[in-house]
């Protein structure tokens, strides 16, 4: 691919205004490191420029969570502006990088508990991975070619899923009409992703693969080259987990027959676009019924040590409960946090629902 020669000044000249940022990116560029990334291209075209683009889009908000702010262009860019990106991981999941291979853990078996949670309070739970497709850029970067290439490989490779005993069927964006849009709770692309590329050429060459049994649920060519979702109106996370844990992995079976493996780096696991997904790109999410935990002063420091993160949803007293990170635990332990934290905000609120105090319940630092 031939490379953009832009007209552009000095790093000095160039250098964006982050006084307001509230983003990782924000708060680690500096205008020394700005210099050192300036000129540096992958073989694809991505410069720096486009790294940080997504955090001077939306600069974030003080008060809420901190974003990463960047997305790499390809899996080039982890290695070409580590540097950047090294620091920005480390303070995202709070995990120092080293030398050692990330661990990993698909045997959903070593999972404790996760399938009795209390029904009254956990109404709903979802558990979803991304994955990036070796040889080909991510969606912010990538062109309708690739696109439809990596469009082509998940029809082979979903295809196979179907015949080995989860059969469902691939539906093309473009194709759906309003009712399947409504079902599928998707939306059109918001302005940041069209801004930032992720939608350019929308809606080609998107498509989601829907289970016959509803079980499982694969975006492809969204803001990831793919995303697995299993959802579960029981809240039984175990079964949530296992259903990803053994359909990623013979996804990546096929992929790597296809000889388009799932894209590993050394000291950081597996990567896609956004350095907020490295390590496992899992994420495990509850819905729950509180009424009283979020009104209390303490809330915010007992998430922290859990670990964990709230977040209202558009209904009153329900919330969705998440991992804070991806990125320096293993799968199985990602799942074993959740699971836990939400066990206890649920013992939580039956306490404060009482009249009792929960300073005894609050767990101690991690």
């Amino acid at each position: 691919m031939s490379q953009f020669h832009l007209k552009r000044g000095s790093p000095d000249e160039e250098f964006p205004d982050l006084c307001r940022n509230s983003t990782w990116m924000g708060r680690i560029l500096t205008p020394a490191m700005y210099r050192r990334q300036f000129h540096r291209c992958t073989h694809s075209g991505v410069i720096f420029d486009d790294v940080i683009r997504p955090g001077l889009e939306e600069p974030g908000d003080r008060s809420g969570p901190v974003s990463v702010g960047c997305v790499a262009g390809d899996a080039q860019s982890y290695i070409l502006f580590c540097d950047f990106f090294d620091r920005v991981i480390e303070a995202h999941h709070e995990h120092k990088i080293t030398s050692q291979t990330p661990e990993s853990d698909f045997n959903y078996d070593n999972l404790k508990g996760g399938g009795d949670l209390d029904k009254l309070y956990a109404v709903r739970c979802e558990a979803s991975v991304v994955r990036g497709v070796d040889d080909f850029c991510f969606p912010t970067h990538c062109s309708r070619g690739e696109r439809r290439h990596l469009l082509s490989l998940a029809r082979r490779a979903l295809q196979r899923l179907n015949d080995d005993e989860l059969p469902g069927q691939l539906f093309l964006l473009e194709e759906l009409n309003p009712e399947q849009k409504r079902e599928l709770n998707l939306n059109p692309p918001s302005s940041s992703q069209l801004r930032i590329g992720v939608a350019r050429d929308w809606p080609d060459s998107r498509a989601v693969w829907v289970s016959k049994d509803g079980s499982l649920v694969v975006w492809v060519n969204m803001e990831d080259h793919l995303r697995l979702v299993s959802t579960r109106d029981d809240a039984n996370i175990a079964e949530a987990f296992k259903c990803i844990c053994i359909n990623l992995q013979k996804l990546e079976d096929f992929y790597r027959e296809l000889r388009h493996p799932f894209i590993w780096k050394q000291q950081l696991g597996w990567v896609t676009s956004s350095p907020a997904d490295v390590g496992t790109g899992l994420r495990i999410r509850v819905h729950l019924r509180l009424q009283h935990l979020p009104q209390h002063k303490r809330l915010q420091d007992i998430l922290k040590r859990l670990r964990i993160r709230m977040d209202k949803t558009e209904y009153p007293a329900l919330y969705h409960v998440s991992n804070m990170a991806t990125f320096g635990v293993s799968e199985v332990g990602l799942t074993q946090l959740v699971v836990d934290g939400v066990k206890l905000l649920i013992a939580m609120e039956k306490r404060l629902k009482d009249g009792r105090d929960i300073d005894e319940l609050v767990p101690t630092q991690k």
